[in-house]
């Protein structure tokens, strides 16, 4: 009789568990939208310039509110604290709150002058542009559309949100940023994959973040930003580094030593992505060159021990934007392995070394 009472009292924990973990999952766009609020509040930004922990009352009077709204921007505040995004720390007994509230490392990242800021990602995300994808993704499942975006919108995202200076400008700092992180990276631990290269080309470099910076860690290599007329056709050339205009998918600047690609093969179908990667290979080995290529992406599913559970999901999440907006995806090595073979690339070489991304060397 009690191994039947354990037993029928652990189904009830686990249904009870289940129930908590459902509730999660429904609820998960409240770290979203509190995040969000957050930031157009210009929370993490006061806090900062307060320069100390920053006690409730202060950041109410700061923020301009209600006085009335205090007590819930306190539980906002519990929320952002619980998952991380804000600290408290203990004020001096003088003082008449116990304790205050401080940046985190990762709140830290969405403030507005930060070099590596995220802020610009939080706003574009959860633009109501494109949150109206994921309203349309059940629909997308069942029709021929490539992505749920044209399924909401009747064009790729390319040829629509792209065009839309809000998503565009927020892309594009967002990016930026990112960049300059990527490259402090590269220049930093990285400095080898660079030796003996004279000349690089950052394709879908945007508006050169990237190439600027490895432009001036290595003077003796000239780069080159490859994008769109419209992204970079007002740019000028500066010492080392200059501009080009031109459509990845006609074709490549002429040779280089290097073509990096950051972020550019996870938005695009295999089927493209494999015609890039032949124009690329023709680059790389045209005119007597005998080039690489260097690619800045995800690979899933690789060796498990150099990713944590929050990493793995954060990979599997970033798949599933893709899948939403764009006609692309996050790629495992297997996956990698055949582009490249099938591009008529020899060798490549996975380095896992930018966070959740991976550092990939491809040689003909």
């Amino acid at each position: 009789m009690a191994s039947q009472n354990e037993g029928h009292e652990a189904a009830i924990r686990r249904l009870l568990e289940a129930q908590t973990h459902g509730w999660n999952h429904i609820f998960s766009f409240i770290n979203s939208m509190s995040l969000r609020s957050a930031i157009e509040l210009n929370i993490p930004d006061i806090i900062h310039k307060h320069g100390k922990p920053m006690p409730l009352h202060l950041l109410a009077s700061s923020l301009q509110i209600q006085p009335s709204k205090a007590p819930h921007l306190r539980r906002l505040m519990r929320f952002l604290t619980h998952t991380g995004f804000f600290s408290l720390q203990k004020l001096p007994e003088t003082s008449d709150d116990p304790e205050g509230y401080v940046l985190t490392d990762t709140s830290t990242l969405f403030l507005k002058d930060h070099p590596f800021t995220l802020a610009p990602l939080s706003h574009c995300s959860l633009d109501p542009l494109l949150v109206k994808s994921w309203e349309h993704l059940p629909a997308w499942f069942q029709n021929n559309d490539p992505t749920p975006f044209e399924t909401a919108y009747g064009k790729p995202f390319y040829d629509y949100a792209w065009h839309v200076p809000r998503i565009f400008n927020n892309i594009n700092d967002y990016m930026a940023g990112d960049s300059k992180l990527v490259a402090k990276v590269l220049v930093e631990q990285c400095r080898d994959v660079f030796k003996g290269c004279g000349s690089l080309v950052d394709v879908g470099g945007n508006t050169g973040t990237m190439a600027k910076a490895l432009a001036e860690a290595f003077p003796e290599m000239e780069c080159t930003v490859f994008d769109l007329p419209y992204v970079v056709g007002d740019l000028k050339d500066c010492g080392n580094l200059k501009f080009v205009q031109g459509d990845m998918f006609q074709t490549i600047p002429p040779p280089a030593d290097i073509i990096m690609l950051k972020w550019v093969l996870c938005d695009w179908d295999d089927e493209t992505c494999l015609k890039l990667l032949k124009n690329l290979k023709e680059a790389v080995t045209s005119k007597g060159k005998r080039g690489k290529l260097v690619i800045i992406e995800e690979v899933v599913e690789h060796d498990k021990a150099d990713y944590d559970d929050e990493s793995v999901e954060t990979l599997l999440q970033f798949d599933v934007a893709t899948m939403v907006q764009v006609p692309g995806k996050e790629r495992n090595e297997k996956e990698w392995a055949h582009l490249f073979s099938s591009a008529g690339f020899t060798t490549y070489k996975i380095t896992p070394n930018l966070g959740i991304r991976s550092l990939i060397e491809v040689f003909p």
